[in-house]
């Protein structure tokens, strides 16, 4: 039995919009019954959309930040020989932007692809993780189903927005498959706000003034949805929240003074706000702890920690050691950029600033409370 087509279930993702920044402006108020916090992820987007997608956590998704340790499965062995690049010119965001295009093609990978700012000669040290798109059959990497899955499994009608396309572009499009009233499930993908954030934090009038251009966009798709269909549910979420930066932290310098060896006897990937180790040889794990113990902007997670947040990944894969940045401090100069950003994510998850939010016009039962518990709301949305 397929689910009514007089009835619509419009889900908005909304990228950054945390719940601290909701809940101090007006937005939509005269629509929405509910507005709440959603628990995000430890990590990246690259960790919580394939949560939203699958119901699961990463431990059995399979996916967390972009690189893991892996030699072998390496498709960055090329780059080993452009090490020589001076680095005023290796480190330019175009010269990455080129080489991450030439990889992609190379290789064929459809998923979101970037080496970022990881030195060169580190690259061929380890595997990318997004490399199919996650939205598409076989996207995931743990082999798990997501929503998209289902609905294409039992040829249900969705709208589903272009995760590479401008907003612009994504309203347009969804305007125009509502128009025709034959999806009974939508899933747009607004992605725009996330760079917002980074670039003028959470308090900025830009803040501001995009979240009034969402208000109002969204109100027209809304009232466009709600003339082609008798009942429209609408969900809006977003994966994080964002926190203020307010200190820089160069955990990079830290490690280096240890004069160990990257490759020889440990490994790393400094991400914004975590680095992860791996060790490889001799007294790498002793030495790299007593320097990371002594740097108080941060902690090392433990086991316990790793698996309360779902990231207890068996192989180790992901890193052997976790060092989390307290809230607001961001890992500059890191293996993802070189210039502070006024906003980051990827903070302890329950700390207020990392709360995602959800909010809709009807008040669903259960309540979601955390970001893996959407995919069941998705799911009851199209059963019939």
């Amino acid at each position: 039995m397929r689910p009514d087509r007089r009835k619509l279930a419009l889900f908005v993702f909304i990228d950054a919009f945390g719940w601290e920044i909701l809940r101090r402006r007006p937005f939509l108020d005269d629509l929405l019954k509910v507005k709440a916090p959603l628990t995000t992820v430890l990590g990246y987007s690259s960790t919580c959309d394939p949560t939203i997608l699958t119901g699961r956590l990463p431990r059995e998704h399979g996916h967390f930040s972009c690189f893991r340790y892996s030699p072998a499965a390496s498709p960055f062995g090329a780059c080993r020989f452009l090490s020589f690049l001076p680095r005023s010119i290796a480190r330019r965001g175009r010269v990455r932007r080129v080489m991450s295009r030439v990889i992609r093609r190379r290789y064929g990978y459809t998923g979101y692809f970037q080496i970022y700012n990881v030195p060169f000669r580190y690259l061929p040290l380890f595997d990318y993780s997004e490399k199919r798109d996650i939205y598409q059959p076989g996207g995931i990497n743990g082999g798990v189903p997501t929503i998209f899955d289902h609905l294409r499994g039992q040829n249900i009608p969705f709208y589903l927005s272009d995760w590479r396309e401008k907003e612009g572009d994504n309203l347009a499009s969804i305007e125009a498959t509502l128009k025709e009233g034959e999806v009974v499930f939508a899933y747009l993908y607004l992605a725009s706000m996330d760079a917002v954030l980074h670039a003028h934090g959470a308090r900025s009038p830009a803040v501001e003034e995009k979240i009034r251009w969402y208000d109002r966009r969204l109100r027209s798709v809304i009232r466009l949805a709600q003339t082609s269909y008798d009942a429209v549910h609408v969900y809006i979420f977003s994966d994080h929240g964002m926190t203020d930066v307010t200190d820089c932290c160069d955990l990079v310098a830290q490690i280096d003074r240890l004069g160990l060896r990257f490759g020889v006897d440990y490994a790393a990937i400094y991400d914004s706000t975590m680095a992860r180790f791996w060790f490889l040889k001799g007294p790498a794990r002793e030495r790299v702890v007593e320097a990371l113990r002594a740097e108080p902007r941060g902690e090392i997670l433990s086991e316990e920690r790793l698996a309360g947040y779902g990231c207890d990944f068996a192989d180790r894969g992901y890193g052997e050691l976790f060092f989390l940045m307290n809230p607001g401090v961001l890992i500059c100069p890191s293996f993802m950029g070189e210039v502070p950003l006024a906003g980051m994510h990827g903070y302890e998850p329950h700390h207020k600033d990392s709360l995602a939010m959800f909010a809709s016009n009807v008040i669903p039962d259960p309540m979601p409370r955390r970001l893996d518990y959407l995919h069941g709301l998705m799911l009851r949305e199209v059963s019939p």
